[in-house]
């Protein structure tokens, strides 16, 4: 079967093009800026496509003899819809790299029409979402009763490419978010904190608005979920202090500054760099009653590890189509598979009370 990488020429990308390429695929490449694209598709040996995804016809003609498109151009917020109705309209399945909560649940609320055309679309086949996804999925298993999640990251020596600081970015203006009874609500920026016992030691986290608390509750059902991330002091007072001026970076004119500054200063991180860098997750579920499980993950660094889940996942998706209609990573893979990804260190945790 042939897929395609669509966003070719993107930092991430070209990760999993090499990834790829290492486990045997021949991936066409495929993005919009057709110099950019056929430089990569020459100097990896891979078949090329140019078009637009404003040109919907053109988009759908290009999938032709495709089976299966990764999407790797973001912001994805502008790019997921048009890229998902071409593959609806071709009958091709959709994955994409998103971490984005509007983006998830745009998705999911297509799920007749998806299921009409027969394809499956699996947003955010990454990070963040496949490491929490399946910590979240492996929760429930071990405490089916849960109506409470939180999720919690904790960097080390990390750094953001510009298609990540461009989504961040748009973020700004939208403020905290959460899942409450079920429903995702806005509230302010770090609006909770709490002392998380990752596995390398304690830290202070506080509360993000990041893609799980949209993908956690279709996995799990749980209607109570946080998301937090590891951070100082400063940097939580620093957060709060942007939330206050959610409508100033919701302007078109901040937004185009501050983007144009990324394009100009922001470059992915090196190999060396993401050598040494590595992520800590840490899970709790709890139910009405007070009873809590706990689960840690320690993973390679959020590039690394989107390279290699993505292309499993196209490999999963390839062998053994899941049923028609969105999904997320445990959904469609198994709360197991992250255990299939490399260098990641599941760390048990005992059932406790929760105060």
């Amino acid at each position: 079967m042939t897929w395609m990488i669509y966003g070719a020429n993107g930092y991430t990308a070209g990760l999993i093009i090499d990834k790829a390429l290492a486990r045997g695929h021949r991936p066409v490449l495929a993005g919009r800026h057709s110099q950019k694209v056929f430089e990569v598709a020459q100097a990896k040996g891979l078949p090329a496509r140019i078009f637009d995804l404003s040109d919907e016809a053109a988009a759908v003609r290009q999938l032709e003899g495709i089976s299966l498109v990764l999407h790797c151009a973001g912001p994805f917020s502008r790019t997921s819809r048009p890229m998902l109705d071409a593959c609806v309209r071709a009958h091709v399945h959709y994955l994409d790299i998103t971490g984005e909560i509007d983006v998830f649940e745009a998705i999911f609320a297509r799920q007749p029409e998806l299921e009409a055309a027969g394809i499956a679309a699996i947003p955010g086949v990454g990070f963040d979402v496949v490491p929490s996804d399946c910590l979240a999925a492996l929760l429930k298993e071990k405490l089916p009763s849960a109506d409470h999640l939180a999720l919690a990251f904790a960097p080390r020596d990390s750094r953001t490419s510009p298609g990540t600081a461009k989504t961040m970015v748009e973020g700004l203006s939208k403020g905290g978010k959460i899942r409450r009874d079920g429903r995702i609500v806005t509230v302010p920026a770090a609006y909770h904190t709490r002392t998380v016992p990752f596995p390398d030691g304690p830290l202070l986290a506080s509360t993000i608005p990041w893609g799980d608390v949209a993908t956690a509750f279709h996995s799990t059902g749980i209607p109570n979920i946080e998301v937090y991330l590891g951070m100082t002091w400063m940097q939580i007072k620093g957060t709060r202090l942007a939330g206050k001026f959610r409508w100033l970076f919701a302007t078109a004119c901040v937004q185009n500054i501050l983007k144009r500054g990324i394009e100009r200063q922001v470059i992915g991180p090196s190999a060396e760099r993401r050598a040494r860098a590595s992520m800590s997750l840490w899970g709790e579920a709890r139910n009405a009653q007070g009873a809590s499980v706990t689960l840690s993950l320690r993973t390679p660094d959020g590039y690394s590890l989107t390279a290699d889940a993505a292309v499993r996942a196209v490999e999963r998706l390839l062998k053994t189509p899941p049923s028609p209609g969105a999904q997320t990573p445990s959904l469609a893979f198994g709360a197991d598979f992250i255990k299939e990804l490399e260098s990641v260190e599941i760390i048990a945790n005992s059932p406790r009370s929760f105060r």
